[in-house]
């Protein structure tokens, strides 16, 4: 998918397009992930060579990519929409919370220090170096860089050495589309408030307004549009409607909604997902909250813990304080009552941590050095080094040959009897394999270091026998993923003047 800079590609209707374009939003979760990831793939289609980038992403959702860095999870979606393989160029700088206030600092894809939010802020020089050394590194490769913003650019606070917003497209000198919320109300208000907290260049720069998720008639939204015009002097490239049933990656923030399924009872599976302080890579979990015999819940803070044919412990940022969350919030004795009357449990990375008899941070990578008692359910000992593992991994289940594709991202190191019962064999490349994760003696417990667990239809369907459901069948969570992609095409397609607001890009 490279090309030599002086080229440029005619797209259909488009012209020959040659640049960066900025995807700010008024506010987070305004939709500049998914307009990322619509407008890359309507390029792809034209065979523009597109590339995302955000250069500065705060989520535990990651993804391993091909030259083995750690990427955002959006990111790599975005990826995947343009046709082209997630690269570290595309987040070069990723933030992932370990507390209220502090995170660890991924910088081109590895982990490079722990920062408490004053320390990261003097250190955005240094970042913004690795932002502008990415990005023109992706100019060179791509015809268009469609880049997302973060948060919002009205957050005053943070404008001095800003790399995420408007200190980013003022270095790069890009157009900006400003994306707003309608669901969340206001979006007038958004929009208006939002330019009058930008400097004067920054104002200049923002070339109009995208509205998304819009329900209703279009007619009676049509005096507000006319008005922010009006005010503003800037067109709306389009009103985008509410788009039910994607299927896509979160960036970060846990879907709200519960899947609601329309089975009997009876004839589902139901499982349940604690939701730690330090969830990680909840996504884990799509293909079972798509799943229409899988009945999905996430239990938060405070909620009861209600019955269950399997729990899932997720990922986490910080184990051993997310492990002291749920025995707080009596979980611990749930799940010894679970196990007692039958249920199924599933340890993923941090869960697997959590299932073994000690946790051992000497360094203290995840918060203060110490020790923690695991809940002891298979007998290993897991101890925190500084070195983090990434790896896109293939394989299959132990006790089947149903194929499993995922990738791993931890920083333990798992040691024990339990191990001698993997969970998974992987491929090495070579033609050998390795053991992973481990599998009680009694079969109720199952433990991998492999996110994508569920991913592949066989490896979903022999996990959902193993817990129970009868008659299960796989889901195809790839392709689900493809059709949304090109659900959200489509609607880009269909109502953002892409003519008036690739016009900037135009060669």
């Amino acid at each position: 998918m490279q090309c030599d800079a002086s080229e440029t590609t005619d797209t259909s209707g488009l012209g020959a397009l040659r640049g960066t374009l900025m995807v700010q939003g008024t506010t987070s979760d305004a939709g500049k992930s998914t307009v990322v990831a619509g407008l890359c793939r309507v390029l792809a289609r034209t065979g523009t060579r597109v590339a995302p980038f955000k250069p500065q992403n705060m989520a535990l959702n990651s993804a391993v990519t091909a030259d083995g860095g750690e990427i955002g999870r959006a990111q790599a979606l975005q990826a995947l929409a343009a046709g082209v393989a997630p690269h570290t160029d595309m987040n070069p700088v990723l933030l992932k919370p370990s507390s209220d206030t502090g995170a660890q600092v991924i910088i081109h894809g590895q982990a490079r220090l722990d920062l408490d939010a004053r320390a990261y802020h003097a250190y955005k020089p240094e970042a913004m170096k690795a932002v502008l050394a990415s990005h023109a590194r992706l100019m060179r490769a791509y015809d268009v860089v469609v880049v997302e913003g973060a948060g919002s650019p009205a957050e005053i606070n943070l404008r001095d050495r800003d790399i995420a917003n408007m200190g980013f497209a003022e270095r790069v000198d890009c157009p900006v589309v400003l994306v707003a919320d309608i669901d969340r109300g206001g979006v007038f208000a958004h929009l208006v408030g939002t330019l009058d907290c930008l400097s004067d260049s920054e104002r200049a720069r923002v070339t109009g307004f995208i509205i998304n998720r819009f329900r209703g008639d279009i007619s009676l939204l049509q005096p507000g549009l006319d008005w922010l015009e009006a005010r503003t002097g800037k067109p709306v490239f389009g009103v985008l409607p509410y788009l039910h049933g994607l299927h896509l990656d979160a960036e970060d923030a846990i879907v709200g909604t519960q899947s609601a399924k329309r089975g009997a009872p009876d004839t589902l599976l139901r499982v349940i997902v604690p939701v730690l302080p330090r969830i990680s890579n909840h996504t884990d979990f799509d293909a079972l909250r798509a799943h229409p015999q899988v009945d999905l819940r996430f239990i938060g803070p405070g909620m009861p813990v209600p019955p269950a044919d399997l729990v899932i412990l997720p990922g986490s940022k910080s184990v051993r304080a997310d492990l002291a969350f749920l025995r707080a919030n009596g979980w611990e004795p749930a799940l010894r009552r679970h196990l007692r009357y039958g249920g199924k449990v599933i340890g993923i990375c941090g869960g697997m941590q959590m299932l073994g008899r000690q946790i051992h941070d000497p360094a203290g990578h995840e918060g203060p050095a110490g020790s923690s008692a695991g809940f002891g359910w298979l007998d290993y000992e897991t101890t925190l080094a500084p070195h983090k593992q990434l790896r896109r991994v293939s394989g299959r289940l132990s006790d089947s040959e149903a194929e499993v594709c995922g990738y791993e991202i931890h920083m333990g190191v798992s040691t024990g009897a339990a191990l001698e019962r993997p969970a998974l064999w992987l491929d090495e490349g070579d033609g050998t394999a390795r053991a992973d994760g481990a599998c009680s003696e009694d079969g109720q417990v199952l433990a991998t270091y492999v996110h994508g667990l569920f991913d592949e239809p066989a490896a979903c369907q022999a996990l959902l026998r193993w817990a129970g459901l009868e008659g299960a069948h796989g889901i195809d969570l790839a392709a689900l993923r493809e059709a949304s992609i090109g659900r959200l095409a489509d609607n880009l397609a269909s109502h953002l003047d892409l003519g008036a607001m690739l016009a900037p890009l135009r060669r």
